[in-house]
C-alpha cells in the first residue's frame, strides 16, 4: 500500500469514524466502535474492498494515530474527533500545566473574545507541544499557536482527558486561560 493510499484511506476511515458512518451503513456503539468485520463487509458493499490487513497497515502506520482498536482486536473506532455523539469513557486526567491549541490566524480574534469551544466536533484539542499545534494551525492558514494554563483550568475544575493517540480533550477552553505564544 503506497503512502498516498494510506493516507486516503485514513481519510476516509476519519469521515466514517468521526463523522458520517451511515453513510457505509454501519452503526457505531455508544463508545465510537464498530465490528471491524462490519466496517470491512460495509466498505466492500460500496465498492471500498479493504483487507484486514490493509486495515491494520494503515491503523498502524497513520502518523496521527487516528484510530485505535479494542483489546480483543475485533473493533475500531476513531480517537477522537467526532461529530456524531460518542463517549470515548476517558477518564479525567491531570494535565501538565501548559498545553497548546494550533489555529489559523483568521480565527484568532473570535477565540480572543469567546474563548475556545468545540464548535462541531464534542471537545476542544489541545497538544503538549508547540510543534503539533503549529501543524493544526497551518492546515487552514498561517498558523497561531495559544498557550493554555491547563494547571490554573484544572484547579479550577475544568476537566481534562487524554486520547489514546495523545491529544488532550476538554470541553471548553475560556479566554481568561489562553495566551498567544510568540
Amino acid at each position: 500500500m503506497d503512502e498516498k493510499h494510506i493516507v486516503r484511506t485514513s481519510k476516509m476511515l476519519s469521515r466514517i469514524l468521526r463523522h458520517d458512518p451511515g453513510a457505509i451503513g454501519v452503526t457505531l456503539d455508544a463508545a465510537g466502535w464498530v465490528p471491524v468485520d462490519a466496517l470491512l463487509a460495509a466498505l466492500a458493499r460500496h465498492n471500498r474492498r479493504l483487507t484486514r490487513a490493509q486495515l491494520d497497515h494503515v491503523v498502524a502506520t497513520n502518523n496521527k494515530r487516528r484510530f485505535a482498536y479494542s483489546e480483543d482486536g475485533s473493533a475500531i473506532r476513531a480517537s477522537q474527533g467526532h461529530t456524531v455523539e460518542v463517549d470515548l469513557g476517558l477518564p479525567a486526567t491531570t494535565p501538565p500545566d501548559v498545553l497548546f491549541h494550533g489555529t489559523a490566524e483568521r480565527n484568532l480574534p473570535y477565540i480572543l473574545a469567546e474563548g475556545l469551544r468545540p464548535m462541531a466536533r464534542q471537545d476542544v484539542h489541545l497538544s503538549a507541544d508547540t510543534g503539533t499545534a503549529v501543524k493544526v494551525g497551518s492546515r487552514h492558514g498561517r498558523p497561531v499557536v495559544l498557550e493554555v494554563d491547563a494547571a490554573v483550568m484544572a484547579a479550577d475544575g475544568h476537566e481534562f482527558r487524554v486520547s489514546a493517540n495523545g491529544v488532550w480533550l476538554t470541553d471548553a477552553v475560556p479566554v481568561q486561560y489562553l495566551r498567544r505564544t510568540a
